[in-house]
């Protein structure tokens, strides 16, 4: 909880507001307010109008004592108060339930991962895969009504270059497989090089996929039943999950409605044979609509899309998440959908990240540079394992604990970071049981369950003995847990869960070396026991919002 908005409320000044009061410098309390700001409209000095705030402010239960510090008033919280509230909010949930109430009703569209059929899913895909699925855990969370879509490319003149591979080079004795085809593509890429009739021979096969031809949409479909066995096996191991998986072929009849309503609104214009919506007064490029041989484009698509979306989902929030590189063909697609009247428009948001690279290499499938996510994952559980198998090799059930902390630390390696930034992914580093990873989030909270299993029950806790320094600062953690949420929410950043989840864990840790948690004194156990079990508690829950287990042993 958020104690800010109860200090703001108790000075009683209407242009004091939450966001004005800090943190406290060290040794000056828990929270500060700077005066300085009000100096102009009240006329006063701002040592002074600290003064008449603390002056103000009547005895709370909460807040035990003010102090005015230069142009600063500090305030001191009532530490049995607020431990008491904490662990009780804690452990009623009652912290998220008005927030709940406030969701409630509320959809939100979320657009992630975005596979394209026939084409690996490379490391690449990490990022919109995971900040889409833990967006998805986060606003569930809070209220809302997440509906995860995920808008497959399976539709393109690359389907009939990999038809024409396909008939060209494939084995048909055997299954197809997802490498199979990568392996095709790159083959047609470097042979079309040197022969530049293959390109039209691939926009021929197309022409046989778009008229309905048995022969070549059989294969197309096998292009895209193969691709999502094989994907889906990946998704399962993340815990991400989907309510649709309508593509670009899905809008293929629903852009033409779009388009005439474009030109009917005398918001098009011909140029060089495109169709185009000019958005020179918005400092952008136009925004293309269909090619000069009346083609569709991705702008086409994503258009049919919104406003579908709108009429099945009647969303209240649209989340494209997609790699910044993208942000102008959303800004031109936002203006577009604006210029046409769609009110909910303004409900849309492009949840940009940076690029991955792998062990300091960029990644590109046109050329083959690939790195399959299931042989990293793969990779990453089999070095956990041998990991456990040094540290802990009597540890029972060390595949699942493997399992557990090999994915969860490729979720935190794409989860961890501002998404903003580039990230280069390294086996050494995000599975180190130190420092910022999930394997140290993920230990803490063993260490936590391993405590709570050597006692035999809390019993009756006396809150005032977890006054001192170290148990304070943890049970000060925990207080922001549930606004900790929702601004990760509000931000679309799942690293702001993450951070706090370090910064927790460090705090538990430093209590837990510093406190012997079972002792003889009852009352001191049960009070050490429950804020080791609350901890626990969030700490699960935390990383299931980042689609990461907790294992109870490690």
């Amino acid at each position: 909880m958020d104690y800010r908005k109860h200090i703001a409320r108790l000075i009683g000044n209407d242009s004091v507001t939450e966001s004005d009061i800090v943190q406290a410098a060290e040794g000056h309390g828990d929270y500060a307010l700077p005066c300085f700001k009000y100096a102009r409209d009240l006329h006063k000095a701002p040592q002074v109008i600290a003064a008449d705030f603390a002056a103000a402010m009547k005895n709370d239960p909460i807040v035990s004592r003010t102090e005015v510090a230069g142009g600063y008033l500090n305030f001191y919280l009532d530490r049995v108060a607020v431990v008491s509230d904490v662990i009780g909010d804690r452990a009623s949930g009652g912290g998220i339930a008005a927030v709940r109430k406030a969701n409630a009703g509320k959809t939100v569209c979320m657009d992630y991962s975005s596979i394209n059929i026939a084409k690996p899913f490379h490391i690449g895909h990490l990022m919109s895969t995971a900040i889409g699925g833990s967006l998805y855990r986060i606003y569930k969370y809070i209220g809302w009504n997440p509906v995860g879509i995920n808008h497959l490319g399976d539709w393109g003149t690359q389907f009939g270059k990999l038809l024409a591979a396909y008939n060209e080079w494939g084995d048909k004795s055997r299954p197809l497989t997802l490498g199979d085809m990568l392996s095709l593509y790159v083959r047609f890429t470097e042979e079309s090089e040197r022969d530049p009739g293959l390109a039209e021979r691939g926009r021929t096969e197309f022409l046989k996929i778009e008229r309905g031809e048995p022969d070549a949409v059989a294969t197309y479909e096998l292009f895209k039943s193969t691709t999502l066995a094989e994907v889906n096996k990946v998704y399962d191991r993340l815990g991400i999950k989907f309510d649709s998986y309508n593509g670009e072929a899905f809008y293929n009849d629903k852009m033409q409605p779009v388009v005439d309503e474009l030109k009917q609104k005398g918001l098009t214009e011909v140029s060089d044979g495109a169709l185009i919506v000019k958005l020179d007064d918005y400092g952008m490029p136009p925004c293309l609509i269909t090619r000069s041989d009346g083609a569709s484009l991705y702008a086409t698509r994503d258009l049919a899309a919104a406003d579908y979306r709108a009429k099945t989902y009647g969303f209240d929030k649209s989340l494209y998440i997609v790699a910044t590189q993208q942000n102008l063909h959303f800004s031109q697609v936002f203006k577009v959908l604006e210029l046409m009247g769609r009110e909910w428009a303004k409900d849309l948001v492009h949840v940009k990240f940076g690029m991955v690279s792998y062990e300091g290499q960029p990644l590109s499938t046109r050329h083959g540079h690939v790195v399959f996510l299931s042989d990293v994952i793969e990779n990453t559980v089999a070095k956990a394992r041998a990991i456990i198998e040094e540290k802990n090799p009597d540890l029972p059930d060390k595949d699942a604990t493997a399992e557990a902390v090999g994915v969860g630390a490729v979720m935190f390696f794409a989860l961890g970071t501002q998404r903003i930034k580039d990230v280069d992914f390294n086996y050494d580093k995000v599975l180190s049981f130190e420092g910022e990873t999930a394997p140290y989030i993920q230990y803490t909270h063993a260490r936590c369950r391993s405590v709570l299993a050597k006692a035999d029950g809390i019993g009756a806790a006396d809150y005032s003995l977890l006054t001192d320094d170290d148990s304070y600062a943890v049970i000060r953690l925990l207080s922001s847990f549930d606004d900790v949420i929702v601004e990760a929410a509000e931000k679309y950043e799942p690293s702001i869960i993450a951070r706090y989840l370090i910064d927790l864990a460090q705090a538990y840790n430093r209590f837990y070396i510093g406190s012997r948690i079972i002792t003889d004194d009852k009352p001191l156990t049960a009070a050490r026991l429950l804020l080791t079990k609350t901890v626990a508690d969030a700490i699960r829950t935390g990383l299931d919002l980042l689609l990461i287990e907790s294992p109870e042993k490690m």
